[in-house]
């Protein structure tokens, strides 16, 4: 398993793509020097640097899967008071170079070979995304179920690719004009169509979700000891 060290190297990344997925949230696509070792729920670092030495650094999730390329997508939602998150929405283009360093993690990885339950709140669908991307890619789609919990059809990212057979969306707010499901809180019954036998749970998204999702699967029969938890604060 890829899991370097808090003391590996910075690198420099050239932005090569900049999508929107919501109204606050954009895809960057970077290149690296060399092929990314990553593996589907890791992070990288992302540094800046003023003139005047000034630095400020961010943790952002990796929502590609490993391919073995030189190329990483990055989704960072856009923070008002954020120094690294605002940079980069109101700033950076395609053509500009990053500071980054990683692949960070060896906890909340996947690495395509057994199943797994994925329940993602609002942004924390990022590392999850890359784990349905790379069962996708590996033609094992049954290997694992997205569960994401967005307040809207505006805040879901990835809308144009996430939807399939192996993912639900649960919106807390307002859903699409005849969906299926109702507006509300993520419960059992969401959950009870991902519980993919011998499965491991990967949660990610803010403290709260993540301890309400945990006690939902811990209750649906998953044990403590195969779910993962990622807690996503506020990451300027």
């Amino acid at each position: 398993m890829n899991v370097p060290s808090r003391t590996s190297p910075w690198q420099t990344a050239t932005v090569i793509q900049v999508r929107p997925e919501t109204a606050r949230a954009k895809t960057f696509r970077l290149a690296l020097a060399q092929p990314s070792r990553h593996l589907a729920g890791q992070h990288y670092v992302v540094r800046l640097t003023a003139p005047d030495g000034y630095s400020a650094s961010r943790s952002y999730s990796v929502a590609s899967a490993p391919d073995g390329s030189n190329e990483i997508e990055v989704t960072v939602e856009r923070l008002e008071d954020g120094e690294v998150s605002s940079f980069l929405h109101d700033v950076v283009v395609v053509g500009d170079e990053l500071e980054i360093r990683g692949p960070i993690g060896g906890w909340f990885v996947w690495e395509g070979a057994s199943p797994a339950v994925l329940v993602g709140g609002g942004s924390g669908v990022v590392p999850l995304m890359a784990m349905l991307r790379l069962a996708r890619n590996l033609g094992r789609p049954e290997l694992v179920r997205l569960v994401v919990s967005v307040r809207s059809p505006a805040d879901l990212y990835y809308s144009d690719e996430l939807p399939g057979p192996e993912s639900l969306v649960v919106y807390t707010r307002s859903a699409p004009a005849g969906y299926g499901r109702p507006p509300g809180h993520l419960n059992a019954s969401d959950l009870a169509p991902a519980l993919l036998p011998g499965a491991t749970g990967y949660i990610c998204g803010s403290s709260g979700f993540a301890d309400a999702a945990s006690t939902l699967l811990v209750t649906a029969g998953v044990s403590e000891a195969q779910i993962r938890v990622e807690r996503f604060g506020p990451s300027g």
